[in-house]
């Protein structure tokens, strides 16, 4: 027996599996769609890694290795471990809620704004309303859990003119085939393919297709000679002629017409039967009046140097997993035998089958009664010492594929609170998981600010009411913490340094938000505590003045009381003190 070929790239972590070991067509026995003529040779272990990690999030991973040759696989018990180790990193990824932010919005509300506040909060203002009707929220866990599941995730944008705004759509990472130029030092690919089959349907006449939708950048075309090139100048760059356009091909092919070495990027187009659009255009090369792909291609991790895709989260512990379903399976068989032990009788009068004559099978169960010989015995199998052991595995388990996973303990709520002995030491076991939420993040940044400014471009293009020429202001999606926080302990932070003034009401207000304060927008609660505040300041200085009134019109009558009395304390002369009317005559 030969060695297996050693493969070692992004999804070597599965070459443990009999499905992943053939480097070829790997998967090909247990998923017979992958081994289609028009699937591409080097996409295989790709797709045939999606197909392994989708077996374990349905609980089917014992069925994928019965495939492989163990017939025993089938009885593996599957208690849904991986689909809630998916589920915790997928919530702590997204954390309580999403917002798209604008740089430069957060000041606009301020007495002295910074210049482009006004039109980076009206953009803002924008991009959550379209965010709110494309129901992004939702569309973002889509996409997410696919890629925390499988790796990767893709959503695609579209101008749609009956609604005058750009749609949203998440596919399969499966479907999404990009084809990357040989030599080319570029960060997107030019030419994607969105592809997947279409089963025949007897009732409606169908038979079986494949459909192919392609957005591929080109030279602009004028004209019907083939060749010839033109330009045109786009709203997001006023003053710069472009000779490159976005073209849309949407087209189906009869999987019978496929030729072997006709794959995806081969595909006949003398055979092809394009789509219509609702318009009635057909979709063969449209031009889609933009200079880009609008296709965003999510990696649940950072990928290594050289590598397009991401990595699942349950990578690395898939080995962990499976210990622990077999596992779970012999410690139901113990608690079986634990439960029911087996005995064993010596010297036991056995009742006899009239019907038969022979002697009838005992059953251990409430209530039976025995009889049994002078010398009789009655020996019973203590298996619950196996059982203690069984379930000691099965703990130690959950806490390698906790720490192996960077999850933690904690973060799946295994941790016992009585073992914890502060805060302190609660945040530094949580320390893998914020390094790994910190990870996931750092890799979405960038795509999502993609994803933004793509939707500023599809508005600027479809000329929709209020979208002006100019370049295209920077947004960003906004995660909410993924852990709990001591919002006593940021208040008490945020009013020490406002109070000192090292902090400005703007972020002060933002520290709260990311606390979890329930405020909804930060630059309307900063415009709400301002009024109030002057609000305030007028109730203090209409105070004020009313109490200098008081106190003017107090002093005035002290003024006039001690003239009064200054006059009553005047000495009076007596009669025999004065002057007599005719002295000095």
């Amino acid at each position: 027996m030969g060695l297996r070929q050693l493969v070692i790239d992004a999804w070597s972590w599965l070459n443990y599996k009999p499905v992943m070991a053939e480097a070829g067509r790997p998967g090909s026995r247990a998923f017979p769609e992958l081994a289609k003529t028009w699937v591409p040779p080097h996409e295989m272990r790709r797709l045939a890694a999606y197909k392994v990690l989708a077996s374990y999030d349905s609980n089917q991973a014992g069925q994928l290795t019965a495939l492989g040759g163990d017939a025993s696989a089938l009885e593996r018990r599957e208690l849904g471990d991986a689909a809630n180790l998916v589920d915790t990193a997928l919530g702590y990824l997204l954390g309580s809620e999403q917002k798209v932010a604008v740089e430069g919005a957060e000041h606009a509300d301020e007495d002295t704004p910074t210049p482009g506040a006004a039109e980076a909060a009206a953009v803002q203002k924008q991009l959550r309303e379209w965010a709110d009707k494309e129901l992004l929220t939702f569309r973002v866990q889509q996409a997410e859990r696919a890629a925390v599941l499988l790796g990767d995730s893709v959503m695609v944008l579209a101008w749609n003119p009956e609604k005058r705004r750009p749609t949203l759509r998440v596919y399969d990472p499966g479907f999404f085939f990009p084809q990357w130029d040989d030599g080319a030092d570029d960060d997107f690919p030019t030419r994607v393919h969105l592809a997947w089959e279409l089963p025949a349907d007897d009732e409606a006449g169908l038979k079986a297709r494949v459909r192919r939708v392609t957005y591929e950048l080109g030279p602009i075309s004028e004209g019907e000679e083939e060749g010839s090139a033109g330009s045109r100048t786009y709203p997001w760059e006023p003053g710069r002629a472009s000779n490159t356009t976005c073209y849309l091909t949407d087209a189906e092919w009869l999987l019978e017409d496929l030729k072997s070495g006709e794959t995806l990027d081969r595909l006949p187009m003398s055979k092809a039967s394009f789509r219509v659009g609702a318009d009635g255009t057909e979709l063969n090369r449209l031009d889609l009046m933009v200079d880009f792909v609008p296709v965003v291609h999510i990696a649940n991790t950072i990928p290594d140097g050289g590598e397009h895709w991401g990595r699942s989260v349950l990578a690395r512990v898939l080995q962990a997993l499976d210990e622990l379903a077999a596992t779970d399976s012999d410690s139901s068989a113990a608690s079986a035998t634990t439960g029911t032990p087996i005995i064993g009788l010596a010297g036991a009068r056995l009742p006899v089958d009239r019907a038969t004559g022979k002697p009838q099978e005992l059953e251990v169960k409430a209530g039976a009664v025995w009889q049994l010989g002078e010398t009789g015995r009655m020996d019973a199998l203590d298996t619950s010492p196996q059982l203690a052991e069984l379930r000691a595995r099965v703990d130690h388990l959950l806490e390698r594929i906790a720490a192996n996973s960077r999850v933690t303990a904690a973060g799946l709520g295994t941790l016992d609170a009585t073992e914890v002995p502060s805060g302190y030491a609660l945040k530094l076991a949580l320390g893998p998981l914020d390094a790994l939420i910190g990870m996931m993040r750092l890799a979405r940044e960038h795509k999502y600010r993609l994803l933004f400014k793509m939707v500023q471009r599809l508005y600027q293009a479809g000329r929709a009411e209020g979208w002006t020429a100019g370049e295209t202001l920077p947004a960003r999606l906004a995660w909410a913490p993924h852990t709990p926080t001591d919002r006593g302990a940021v208040l008490e932070e945020v009013v020490k340094a406002y109070g000192a003034g090292v902090l400005s009401l703007e972020t002060a207000v933002t520290m709260l938000l990311e606390a979890g304060y329930p405020i909804k927008d930060a630059s309307q609660e900063v415009e709400r505590i301002r009024a109030k505040a002057q609000q305030e300041a007028e109730v203090r200085m209409a105070e004020a003045a009313a109490r200098r009134g008081r106190d003017e019109d107090e002093e005035d009558q002290e003024d006039d009381a001690g003239e009064g009395a200054a006059e009553e304390r005047k000495p009076v002369q007596r009669e025999s003190e004065r002057e007599p009317v005719g002295s000095g005559r």
